[in-house]
């Protein structure tokens, strides 16, 4: 027989503003909420949360729990994980998701764990399908497939969770599309009494003073991204590819090697473990396109691959490929660029 319990996301919440990564989450909560026939929930817990719904509803949510209370902002692990594990043993909810912020890798594995029900870290992809085990032959239908890279990025594992619930899984920022079902859609707010959920131990812990530095980089707001990768070489060559971007107006980005390398900053690491980017144009120099880095840049409008290697993966998905060296190609990109610009 069908579950006919919900699918819940947990909502951060910041500076009066629901994330961006939970609008996102909720988006595709509601597809797959559709496909299994049952109501899209949300939870968020912290303080001035008035009128906080308004935010929410429009991604056709049916459900908002509140959970309001000084002393549940900022974010400190005891009291969230208290009243997600309360709520969900209360309501048993059949599918959970959080983003995968430094909030929900706090969080997701308190409360999974709590409730030994397993989960998925940095899905790429969430999906609903039937499964079966092979050494029963057992049918499960309507699991949740929660797909992610593995093995080093080797393998597209599609991790699936039978019998424990709820299923449960976290996504980055930026990986799945945000968008509003009815900006007049209503459901119902159900305000949760803080005491209920939590006990007085979990408040033992107090943030005295809390520093947050906002990144300079504007990766996922850039049109044009030009993203560097091993094959640029070196430090300098990075300069190079900064000149590109001067020049085009864009942000330069880069893959997790030549992060890994030092020629660059983490804050520009394009992938599975850094950030999503659907700019109207990627230009990728020297990159191979390791499964990882692909999941962060695929949904680019246009691709132009720069790479010595006319085999590279990356250039099974590229629009243009151009075959030569960064330091032979990128300035003649830029002369021409300024040549035909005038």
């Amino acid at each position: 027989m069908a579950e006919k319990n919900n699918l819940i996301v947990y909502c951060e919440y910041e500076d009066g503003k629901v994330a961006d990564v939970s609008l996102e989450l909720l988006t595709k909560g509601r597809q797959l909420a559709d496909r299994l026939g049952v109501k899209l929930e949300a939870v968020v817990a912290g303080d001035d949360l008035k009128d906080i719904e308004k935010q929410i509803f429009p991604y056709g949510v049916d459900t908002v729990y509140k959970v309001e209370d000084k002393r549940l902002y900022p974010y400190t692990s005891l009291p969230h994980s208290s009243i997600l594990i309360n709520l969900f043993k209360e309501i048993e909810p059949q599918i959970a998701f959080m983003g995968a912020t430094s909030i929900g890798r706090d969080l997701g594995p308190r409360v999974s764990s709590s409730l030994h029900s397993g989960l998925t870290a940095d899905c790429t992809s969430l999906e609903i399908g039937d499964y079966t085990d092979s050494r029963t032959g057992q049918e499960y239908k309507d699991l949740l497939y929660q797909i992610r890279p593995a093995f080093g990025g080797n393998i597209v594992a599609t991790i699936v969770n039978p019998d424990c619930r709820p299923q449960m899984a976290t996504v980055r920022e930026g990986v799945m599309k945000k968008e509003v079902k009815d900006s007049n859609y209503t459901g119902k707010v159900v305000d949760l009494d803080v005491n209920k959920y939590t006990s007085p131990e979990d408040f033992v812990v107090e943030i005295l003073d809390r520093q947050v530095e906002k990144s300079k980089v504007n990766l996922k707001g850039s049109p044009i991204i030009v993203a560097g990768g091993y094959g640029v070489g070196s430090k300098e060559n990075f300069e190079l590819l900064q000149q590109l971007a001067d020049t085009l107006g864009a942000e330069v980005g880069a893959s997790r090697a030549a992060v890994d390398a030092g020629w660059i900053d983490h804050d520009r690491q394009i992938g599975q473990t850094g950030v999503t980017v659907r700019p109207k144009v990627y230009i990728a120099c020297g990159i191979s396109g390791q499964i990882q880095h692909i999941a962060g840049m695929q949904d680019s409008s246009l691709i132009i691959s720069i790479n010595t290697d006319p085999d590279a993966p990356i250039n099974q998905i590229a629009d243009y490929v151009i075959t030569g060296s960064i330091e032979e190609v990128v300035p003649k990109l830029i002369k021409y660029y300024k040549k035909n610009s005038k």
